[in-house]
Formats: structure tokens, C-alpha cells, sequence
């Protein structure tokens, strides 16, 4: 058949029209494939487990077993009905030690300058025992007792809430007298050393406060969730357990920002939040176990049950009142590990 010119002209752009559209359909990006790539994923539920489904390294029998520190060589336990400050040998599991330290012991002991220091609301005021002599060498009044007798060791001092309208002092540990005051916000009632600051929470300003050691002054206020009741530093971040909303609030150290909120659940009267070995851990009433990936800021696992509400890391494990009279120690490893049934 033979073509003429027009009918030439006519099918060559006919095919150029044909290769633009197939070229313009393999370039076009699918917009419904991508909408659905785009949405965010709903995290992951935690794993939620019995408690009595771990397996403790060791069982520690304390009677009354309180609040928890780990300090040098040993870990602490107070016995609040007693008045006792209980040590516990990590390279054996034993009691080893109890000491009277003063009327009502409550709230978690700090070590430092050779000394277990412990509050007690019954006085209210600060016992330190020397750890060598385990004997109480001194006693520091104040005006603030319960849960809010919060205390840190950190640039050489021992800092110390002395009221419920947010004074904090300063102590040299030579003389165990107050060197310096600082005044934050009312309610305040829980501190950490990290990050190179001091930091205090206040329950009833829903506030994370940052002071800067070297000068004794306030650098910033941070908004966290409601009513925190416990700090800790650790894991590239600050984080606050708070008891109003049942959450924790991340902070950025580097930003004075919070970044993140963590929903946990209901936090009974007693709560305490940790960091270390790769987590973030929390021990409340009736939750004696949260880890928190620091990576991802998610709940990963929740072991539910009896005891709970004490909690440290410490000699490569975690500490935990299970009871009130026993202390289990766990190897975090063992947790992550831990499936259900």
C-alpha cells in the first residue's frame, strides 16, 4: 500500500502522542499508593504480662522493704516502720547490715562522701550515715516531709528540698551546712543530677525545672505532663513520671524541650522511674514494671500484679520491692527476653 506525505505526518505523530502518555503514566506518581505509605502507622501495644511471670536471679527477704538506692559496693533498702537502713551485698544477695537511721525513713537514699543519706519524714530532716562506722553522724532539719524530702549528690554537694514552696539548698558535705538557696516552683518534690544540671519537678506547676550547679541558678522552666512525681537522667534524655495524667514526658537536655509524651496507663500513690542498662524503667502500685524503649519512646513491656512502686538500677540488674517484704533482683536482660506463655 503506498502512503503519501499527510498520511505519513499523521501517524508519526500519532505514535509520538502514543510513547508521551505511556511515558507520562510510568512518571506520574500513584497518589493513592502514596497516601496510604504516608499515614502513620498506630504503635504497637505493649506486651502485658503477670509479673509472676519473671524470673528473679535472687530473692532478698526484707522485711518492710522501702525505698531503694544503689550506692558504691551495696544496695540499700529503708524499713520505714522500723527506722532502719538495710545493706544488701550484690555479690552474695544477703543482708549484710541494718542500722537505725532515724524516725521514719521514707523516700530514696543517695550515697556519696562516704555516706548513705536518708530522709526521714518523721523528723523531718536528713540522716547521714557514715558507711564505714554505719553509725548516724549527723542530722540536717527541714520543713518539708513525706515523698517531697528529695535529695541529689552532684559538683560536690548534697542538694536538698527543705520546704513545700520550693527552696533548694545547697550543702557542703564537710561542714553539712547550707551553702547556697535557690527557689523554684511550689510543689516541688523530686530531683535528678545529669546532663550537667540539676533537675527538679514540681508537682503542682506541672514543671520540669533545670538549675545550673556551678552558679545556683534557675536556666529554664519546662512544661511536662500533670503532676510529676519522679525524675530520672539517663538514656540521651530527662524523663518525669507523672502521676495526673499517667504519663512521661521526655526532655530534651539540648532543647529544654519536651519531645515527647508516653502514655502509661494509671500511676497509683507510689511511682518511681529510672534509666539504665539500654531502657527506661518504671515501678508503680500494681505495675511493678514498665520498660520503655528510649529509641522508639514507646511501652514495650508491662508486667501487672502485687508490690511494686520501688525501684533501682544498679551492679548490672534491677532492683525491685515485688513486696513488702521481699526484693527481687533481675537481670534486665532476662526482661527483655520475657514472652507470654
Amino acid at each position: 500500500m503506498q502512503v503519501h506525505g499527510n498520511q505519513r505526518l499523521c501517524l508519526v505523530g500519532s505514535a509520538i502522542l502514543a510513547l508521551a502518555t505511556i511515558g507520562h503514566a510510568w512518571q506520574t506518581p500513584d497518589r493513592t499508593s502514596n497516601q496510604k505509605t504516608d499515614e502513620k502507622k498506630p504503635a504497637p501495644p505493649p506486651l502485658r504480662l503477670p509479673f509472676a511471670s519473671l524470673k528473679p536471679d535472687a530473692v532478698v527477704d526484707v522485711a518492710g522493704a522501702g525505698a531503694l538506692a544503689a550506692v558504691d559496693d551495696a544496695v540499700w533498702v529503708t524499713n520505714r516502720a522500723a527506722g532502719t537502713a538495710i545493706r544488701i551485698d550484690p555479690k552474695t544477695n544477703k543482708v549484710t547490715q541494718t542500722i537505725a537511721a532515724g524516725q521514719a525513713p521514707c523516700g530514696s537514699p543517695v550515697g556519696g562522701f562516704g555516706s548513705l543519706w536518708v530522709s526521714l519524714c518523721g523528723l523531718p530532716g536528713v540522716a547521714r550515715v557514715d558507711l564505714t562506722s554505719h553509725l548516724v553522724t549527723a542530722t540536717i532539719k527541714t520543713n518539708v516531709g513525706g515523698e517531697s524530702q528529695s535529695m541529689a549528690i552532684g559538683v560536690g554537694s548534697l542538694w536538698l528540698l527543705t520546704d513545700g514552696n520550693g527552696t533548694l539548698a545547697r550543702f557542703d558535705p564537710t561542714t553539712n551546712a547550707a551553702v547556697a538557696e535557690a527557689y523554684l516552683a511550689g510543689g516541688s518534690n523530686a530531683l535528678a543530677f545529669g546532663q550537667g544540671a540539676l533537675w527538679a519537678t514540681s508537682g503542682s506547676g506541672n514543671l520540669l525545672t533545670r538549675i545550673d550547679p556551678n552558679t545556683n541558678v534557675v536556666v529554664e522552666t519546662i512544661a511536662v505532663g500533670k503532676a510529676p512525681r519522679a525524675v530520672a537522667v539517663g538514656e540521651g534524655a530527662v524523663w518525669t513520671l507523672n502521676q495526673g495524667d499517667g504519663t512521661v514526658s521526655r526532655v530534651d537536655p539540648k532543647t529544654n524541650k519536651t519531645t515527647d509524651a508516653i502514655a502509661l496507663g494509671p500511676i497509683g500513690a507510689r511511682g518511681e522511674i529510672v534509666t539504665g542498662e539500654g531502657s527506661v524503667w518504671v515501678s508503680a502500685a500494681g505495675t511493678p514494671l514498665i520498660r520503655i524503649d528510649p529509641r522508639t519512646k514507646l511501652v514495650v513491656q508491662q508486667f501487672t500484679g502485687t508490690g511494686g512502686g520501688a525501684l533501682v538500677v544498679g551492679h548490672g540488674s534491677l532492683w525491685i520491692a515485688a513486696s513488702a517484704t521481699a526484693v527481687w533482683r533481675i537481670d534486665p536482660k532476662r526482661v527483655e527476653a520475657t514472652r507470654p506463655q
